[in-house]
């Protein structure tokens, strides 16, 4: 039995030797890959830091360009809004002064026009009396006329009744007295002229 006890022994020893062993190699293993994990993991995370870094780096230049295109582009627009702004200024100031002399324009033609509408009316009485004037006066001459025609028609009738009758400086003169009977036939003849 004790024989038997210490192969027991022996082989619990061997088993415990073995076993002890097994659990060495397998924690080793175990370190081991644990550390592989590890390393890995690490590596992992040190390539994706690095990605990351270099992300963030180039983020970086590229926000750093942008905020300086930003800037750049803002100052032309400010520039433009200045530059619009001045534009804006003058232009309505010009307008202004365009818009004011239009007014004065406008107040210096009126003004004009006023007193070209009262030179017009003070012509145009003028004329009208005038016309009225000449009028009268075409009226006066026509008159006139008239009664110089008449005046010539009535003298013309009056020098035919003269010098049919043979009367004023129109008679006969009388060279020697005749008898009466001369002087009937004288007024005989000239009764015959008359017709």
């Amino acid at each position: 039995m004790i024989a038997h006890l210490k192969d027991q022994i022996q082989e619990i020893k061997a088993r415990t030797n073995m076993e002890g062993r097994y659990v060495k190699n397998m924690t080793v293993n175990s370190m081991a890959q644990t550390q592989q994990l590890c390393n890995l993991n690490e590596r992992s995370l040190h390539d994706a830091m690095e990605k990351e870094r270099q992300e963030l780096d180039e983020e970086s230049r590229v926000n750093v360009e942008i905020e300086s295109y930003l800037r750049t582009h803002q100052q032309e627009l400010e520039q433009k809004v200045d530059h619009w702004m001045d534009r804006y200024d003058k232009d309505v100031e010009q307008k202004e002064q365009e818009l004011e002399q239009l007014k004065h324009s406008q107040e210096s033609s009126l003004h004009r026009y006023q007193e070209l509408s009262k030179k017009y009316s003070e012509y145009q009485e003028v004329i009208t009396e005038y016309e009225a004037e000449k009028e009268k006066a075409r009226k006066e001459a026509e008159r006139e006329a008239n009664r110089l025609r008449a005046a010539i028609k009535m003298q013309a009738w009056w020098r035919g009744v003269m010098v049919r009758r043979q009367l004023g400086p129109y008679s006969k003169k009388k060279k020697a007295k005749k008898s009466g009977g001369a002087k009937k036939a004288k007024k005989s003849g000239g009764k015959k002229k008359k017709k």
